[in-house]
């Protein structure tokens, strides 16, 4: 089993919590995404894969439930998303409007959101978070 660490970047947000950060490459640029355990599946801004894909389909029934959302969905493959040294090729996802979500980061001096990481890769790879280290293991067979 191999595994793949990446580095983690904690924020306080306004002494009410705490949310992770993790840099993402998608589409050739390092962007950030959020690490939330509670999200069933990972999503992305929808105006990211609207730039960059051609073919996105829309999903009415299927919602996207996350922290920050649910609504209705369109869907797209992703080429290849990468997180630290981990590398997912064709990587079907979810887009929804995160523009709310990521304004927000931006007020609070953070950086901007162009996705969130949820339970389905964090599940496929038995993901361990160290919030001391302010690392994400990954554990790839």
């Amino acid at each position: 089993m191999r595994t793949i660490t990446v580095p983690l970047i904690l924020i306080n947000l306004q002494d009410n919590g705490f949310h992770i950060l993790v840099e993402i490459v998608v589409f050739g640029e390092t962007l950030f995404a959020v690490l939330d355990t509670g999200a069933s599946r990972s999503v992305f801004d929808k105006s990211l894969l609207e730039q960059h894909l051609t073919h996105l389909e829309e999903h009415e029934e299927q919602q996207a439930a996350t922290i920050f959302s649910s609504a209705s969905t369109l869907m797209g493959t992703i080429p290849l998303l990468k997180i630290g040294g981990l590398n997912l090729k064709n990587y079907e996802t979810v887009a929804i409007d995160l523009q709310s979500v990521s304004d927000t980061y931006i007020q609070m001096g953070q950086p901007a959101i162009a996705g969130i990481i949820g339970g389905d890769i964090l599940m496929q790879f038995n993901c361990k978070i160290d919030y001391k280290k302010k690392l994400l293991r990954f554990y790839k067979t």
